[in-house]
C-alpha cells in the first residue's frame, strides 16, 4: 500500500472512530474483518478520496451498516 493510501485510510479511521464514538483500534478491526478496508476502502481510493468528509464518513458508515459490522 502506497503512503496516500495509507494515509487516506487513517484518515477514515480517524473519522469514523470520532463519528461513531469507538476506539480507533476498534474501526480498523471492524473495516479488516468485515472486508471493507480491503475491498472497498484501498481498490475505491481513487473516487473515495475526491469525497467531501462529511460525505465520505457517511458513505462508509452506511456501509458498515450494510455489511452488518454495525447497527445504529
Amino acid at each position: 500500500m502506497d503512503k496516500k493510501i495509507l494515509e487516506f485510510v487513517t484518515f477514515c479511521i480517524s473519522g469514523l472512530s470520532s463519528r461513531l464514538n469507538l476506539s480507533q483500534n476498534d474501526i480498523y478491526k471492524k473495516l479488516k474483518d468485515s472486508g471493507i478496508l480491503y475491498e472497498y476502502i484501498v481498490p475505491s481510493y481513487d473516487v473515495l478520496h475526491t469525497f467531501g468528509t462529511r460525505y465520505l464518513i457517511d458513505d462508509l458508515t452506511e456501509y458498515m451498516q450494510e455489511k452488518g459490522v454495525l447497527s445504529l
